[in-house]
């Protein structure tokens, strides 16, 4: 064997040894977006007192997890991802990515979260083994991978490199004291992003670089009481939003529903600055004269419930109208309610500046 037949048969051997994979159990791997720690599987966001009290939907919903994301550093020249998706969802608006599969950012040397890419779910079967990305130059990065929206997972693991390592974080990105947290509908909840990361909620998050807890369950934003002790449970928040409206009746948000939701949340959080947004102007508001109807009907009852109490010397309350939400070319939304990634993006553009006003400093 002459000397290049060695060197090629080194250089074989390194290679087959950098593409081999091991997996790292992420539950040994800090999870953010939870209101309370204390759920029953650790991939959900509702605590395991909920069950049976909460309304079975809002339960369902809570067991998905949008919002959640795990941080972890590696030195590995590619980053696979193994999971198992809870209850194997599909949906007709939403791509299978935005429902139940998982996508990977990473930290830049300015602390800024760049999307790398995504975890693809298979289409038939729960679980998934994914080569998220390969081919990179074997230094240690930041990582931080966002879970599915409108799906639960029972298992994850991050699969490297053999020869490479997955590790605690070492820089505490985004911030976890005083978060952000949201309290809201399917839109909130990620429909219809078509990755996990491209929920609004998640923007916002990587923008402030802190972290949002997202408490969006479809189609069941009804002011449930216990979702309100939810909030209040949560340690020193930053700053609470109230963007329920596109599911709650207007007689829930003006009657006495609205007003002790928000005394509950009130009353842990005295100091904290809250912001009440109003119905989105759906691409079909223009023409379809019910939509029209219930969306004027319950922006007139958030906006009744917030002058009562601000005529009851409710301090540190805001009002957002939604006129210039999404813009006006009708062109964020999927079917003519929930937002594509371009609704997605615009939302948080608009929001992002009333928040950095208002949030706790």
């Amino acid at each position: 064997m002459n000397k290049f037949t060695t060197i090629a048969a080194a250089l074989l051997t390194l290679a087959a040894s950098a593409s081999a994979q091991v997996f790292y159990n992420a539950d040994e791997l800090p999870l953010y977006g939870k209101a309370r720690e204390d759920t029953k599987e650790r991939y959900e966001r509702l605590p395991a007192e909920f069950e049976g009290r909460s309304r079975d939907a809002v339960w369902y919903l809570g067991r998905n997890s949008a919002g959640l994301y795990i941080r972890f550093r590696s030195n590995s020249t590619a980053i696979w991802c193994r999971w198992t998706a809870k209850f194997g969802n599909h949906m007709n608006h939403q791509t299978l990515v935005g429902t139940r599969g998982v996508d990977l950012y990473t930290l830049t040397a300015k602390n800024e979260w760049r999307f790398m890419a995504a975890g693809k779910p298979n289409i038939n079967g729960k679980t998934t083994t994914d080569k998220i990305i390969g081919n990179m130059t074997p230094e240690w990065r930041e990582y931080m991978l966002y879970l599915p929206l409108y799906d639960g997972v029972t298992s994850l693991e991050i699969g490297v490199d053999s020869t490479a390592t997955v590790e605690q974080p070492l820089v505490d990105l985004p911030k976890t004291d005083k978060p952000i947290v949201m309290y809201g509908t399917s839109i909130l909840q990620g429909g219809c992003a078509n990755r996990p990361g491209m929920c609004h909620t998640s923007i916002i998050s990587r923008k402030l670089n802190r972290e949002v807890i997202n408490l969006g369950f479809s189609g069941n934003a009804l002011l449930d009481y216990e979702i309100a002790e939810l909030i209040a449970a949560v340690k020193d928040p930053a700053l609470i939003v109230f963007d329920y409206v596109p599911n709650a009746w207007d007689y829930l948000i003006s009657g006495e529903e609205g007003e002790k939701f928000y005394r509950i949340v009130r009353d842990a959080h005295p100091d904290v600055p809250i912001l009440f947004l109003e119905d989105p102007h759906f691409s079909h508001y223009e023409w379809d004269s019910f939509i029209k109807t219930e969306v004027d009907k319950k922006n007139a009852a958030q906006r009744a419930l917030f002058k009562k109490l601000k005529k009851q010397g409710e301090k540190n309350i805001w009002y957002l109208k939604s006129d210039d939400m999404v813009g006006h070319d009708n062109e964020p939304f999927v079917e003519s309610t929930h937002f594509t990634d371009l609704g997605m993006m615009r939302y948080a553009e608009w929001l992002l500046p009333h928040i950095k006003r208002h949030m706790k400093k």
